[in-house]
């Protein structure tokens, strides 16, 4: 091993020591989507463990490139053609190898976080791979979100199928979402939570999702459904317990002369083909 070859190795070796956990302790938890749900929080870990991984692996190409900068500069003002290389079988092997342990080590990775409960909040269809447990010793919070052009529904079935234009989740409570459609093709994305499943009719996508700070998140729609696609946006919000008690008590009395025309609750919903907006 020539010096020079030494000399970048240790460079790379220093650098990526230095950088890789200032990386995971100072960039990793500020990456989207954020920590308010476990899904968002789970996607949090997930980045920061792929960044970090990615980290020496950009430190030596970059380093590198630098060596090569230096290294192999053409002096003077003549141009010359630089020597014909030829491939190092050892650089090959080790290159090859390292890429092959990387890889295997994320996919293993990916794959045991995703046969965790909830998998990263996920729509998982209508037979989860493996469900969430709730929280404390509050029951799931079924809530129904229902597509259609151009705009998301809810429906809370433990409140008697109450329907709601605006979504409102408790903190601290496991929350177990129907995803449906009546019409097209459509995809809830609460950015903020880290959830996201497809809206299809006739079909129940379930996604788990833990709320724990009260705030506002995004949602938007994700999946192009019509000319007014990109007007299928909202603010969900995430309030105490109490606070929860007292809103759905009052979308009851506020809907519950509607709810007459509203059809039963159902798991999915086939559109009538007369009614679909183009």
């Amino acid at each position: 091993m020539s010096r020079e070859l030494r000399r970048l190795l240790l460079t790379w070796l220093i650098l990526s020591a230095i950088a890789t956990p200032l990386v995971a302790i100072f960039i990793g938890p500020h990456l989207p989507p954020g920590k308010q749900a476990d899904a968002g929080a789970g996607q949090v870990t997930d980045f920061t463990v792929s960044t970090a991984v990615a980290t020496p692996i950009i430190i030596l190409i970059l380093s590198f490139l630098v060596y090569v900068l230096i290294a192999f500069r053409q002096k003077g003002t003549e141009i010359q053609d630089g020597p014909r290389i030829y491939g190092n079988r050892m650089a090959q092997t080790v290159w090859l190898a390292t890429s092959v342990l990387i890889v295997t080590g994320l996919c293993a990775y990916a794959v045991t976080r995703l046969l965790e409960p909830g998998a990263a909040g996920s729509g998982q269809g209508p037979s989860p791979l493996s469900a969430l447990k709730p929280v404390s010793n509050r029951s799931t919070l079924p809530v129904q979100v229902i597509g259609q052009q151009w705009q998301f529904s809810y429906r809370y079935p433990t409140y008697g199928g109450v329907e709601t234009p605006h979504l409102v989740l408790p903190a601290g409570r496991t929350i177990e979402l129907h995803v449906t459609s009546l019409d097209v093709v459509h995809s809830f994305w609460a950015y903020d939570l880290g959830v996201k499943a497809d809206a299809n009719p006739g079909v129940d996508n379930v996604a788990y999702v833990e709320p724990r700070h009260t705030g506002t998140f995004n949602i938007r729609c994700a999946e192009l459904c019509g000319i007014w696609h990109g007007f299928m946006f909202d603010k969900g919000q995430i309030v105490t317990p109490s606070r929860f008690t007292a809103w759905i008590r009052q979308q009851q009395k506020t809907f519950a002369p509607s709810k007459r025309n509203l059809p039963p609750y159902r798991e999915t919903y086939l559109p009538d083909p007369q009614r679909q907006a183009g």
